[in-house]
């Protein structure tokens, strides 16, 4: 197996691999290119944008400067909208649903490390992969941690510590985030 293929799986990997420091220097050309594109050429930084993660909706805009490991292991719905200087570390897979927001200096991380310092002094990785559902709103300067799964509806607040997954309708804050209010859905 790959160490992209392990890496994917969330398995122990080698980041110093030659296919992964290509495929992360290819992302860092089109994050610069995308990054030094006048946020007028909307079109323009779409379509960086579209060719770079793993698949999108028709709807997406994100504000500079904005940082990734690979992009392909991004995944977007409808009317995604990221603010200013948001991480997403996608060395495993995020999915976001429809109507997506993330305010400014959000960082959702999929990377993690060994705990035993032999495995980690080695070089070994591995990751976990994020999932956010329909109609999340993330505050700034949030942190989403590797392995959460958020349901639709979910608010979280400006600064939370996210380490753990909720379910929908849920309004979430605080380090480590814990369930402050739940949101009673609008009837259509």
């Amino acid at each position: 197996m790959s160490e992209k293929q392990k890496m994917i799986n969330g398995d122990m990997y080698r980041p110093d691999d030659p296919e992964l420091v290509e495929l992360h220097q290819h992302c860092m050309r089109n994050l610069e290119k995308f990054n030094h594109t006048s946020m007028t050429q909307t079109d323009e930084r779409a379509q960086i944008l579209k060719s770079l993660f793993g698949s999108t909706g028709h709807n997406i805009k994100i504000q500079s400067d904005f940082k990734c490991d690979y992009g392909f292991n991004i995944h977007v719905g409808e009317n995604f909208y990221a603010n200013f200087n948001c991480v997403l570390l996608d060395v495993a897979p995020i999915r976001f649903g429809d109507n997506c927001m993330l305010a400014p200096q959000v960082g959702i991380y999929t990377a993690t490390h060994p705990l035993n310092p032999a495995e980690r002094n080695n070089g070994l990785e591995f990751a976990k992969p994020v999932t956010i559902g329909d109609n999340c709103w993330i505050g700034g300067m949030a942190v989403i941690n590797p392995g959460v799964t958020l349901g639709n509806n979910v608010v979280v607040a400006s600064g939370a510590v996210v380490t753990k997954s909720f379910g929908d309708d849920v309004v979430i804050a605080g380090n480590p985030a814990t369930i402050i209010k739940r949101i009673i859905p609008a009837i259509e």
